[in-house]
């Protein structure tokens, strides 16, 4: 992409997130995403009905008095985006192709992090980590994160989601909160999940188009696997593969749905052609509810 496209593209998508991040989504961020640790503040005398498990003995055999350890809240949170750059990423058959929604969605989460003075880092996957840009703070850094996600080019075009979940768990050693946004066309993922999921709070965004949940008959068709390359004809005038495929979409959609319960992760479905902007607030004020 020519330099001057590419800002523009840049800045339009900042106009746009930025005024979500803004105006829509800030306070609901705060509140879903508040940080989960306490870190000590100061020590005070002791008062009647203070928890006694609070006690500092070090500073109380000194002073030949009680006195107890106060905890704030830990606020500021690390942010970890871990984005599928695979070959599925470039269909889309209505409204928009699924790199352009992951786009935006990073962009909002991204301005949302720094209006709330978190840091926030991205990791690019395929079958392997194709890029890691650390977290860091600021709008500087905000949009070197939307031209990445706009000029990417990976290497590879395969998929490998538990690769990319061992790479954020080995190189974040503080609790984080990580998106992983990708179709999750993928399998052999639930171990590194299961791993990430004791430390860290991770949400799966899924992006997936229309078209990909059922097979419509338009007779005899050609596709290409966008990761493989791979090409079959296939008769969809048939009855029996339309509905083989359309209950393959189901029990995938069931499989994912039990792994994310199962380790508490928070999961999101959204479509190519639906506004996003709904569905997420939705997502947020589900977790300040918890």
């Amino acid at each position: 992409m020519e330099a001057t496209e590419l800002l523009k593209k840049v800045r339009k998508i900042e106009i746009k997130t930025k005024m979500l991040s803004n105006q829509i989504f800030a306070g609901e961020y705060h509140s879903a995403f508040k940080g989960k640790g306490m870190t000590f503040s100061e020590v005070r005398e002791y008062q009647f009905g203070d928890d006694i498990r609070n006690i500092d003995w070090n500073v109380t055999a000194r002073f030949n008095h009680p006195y107890i350890k106060i905890y704030e809240e830990e606020r500021e949170l690390t942010v970890m985006l871990i984005v599928d750059v695979s070959g599925s990423k470039d269909f889309g058959t209505k409204g928009q192709l699924k790199k352009n929604l992951i786009a935006e969605l990073c962009a909002v989460l991204s301005f949302s992090a720094i209006i709330n003075n978190d840091k926030i880092g991205i990791i690019f996957f395929s079958d392997k980590v194709e890029k890691f840009i650390p977290p860091q703070k600021g709008k500087k850094h905000i949009l070197r994160i939307i031209s990445e996600l706009l000029n990417f080019k990976a290497e590879n075009k395969g998929t490998n989601i538990g690769e990319a979940v061992r790479f954020f768990t080995n190189v974040t050693k503080k609790r984080s909160t990580a998106f992983i946004i990708s179709d999750f066309i993928d399998d052999g993922f639930e171990e590194s999940i299961k791993i990430s999921s004791r430390k860290h709070d991770l949400i799966a965004l899924r992006i997936y188009d229309e078209r990909e949940t059922s097979m419509p008959n338009v007779g005899l068709a050609c596709f290409k696997d966008s990761e493989t390359n791979a090409i079959r004809w296939i008769d969809t005038s048939n009855s029996n593969f339309r509905n083989n495929y359309a209950n393959f979409w189901l029990q995938k959609e069931k499989n994912l749905n039990e792994i994310f319960l199962k380790y508490g992760v928070d999961n999101l479905k959204l479509r190519t052609d639906f506004d996003y902007v709904k569905p997420l607030m939705n997502l947020f004020k589900r977790r300040i509810n918890k």
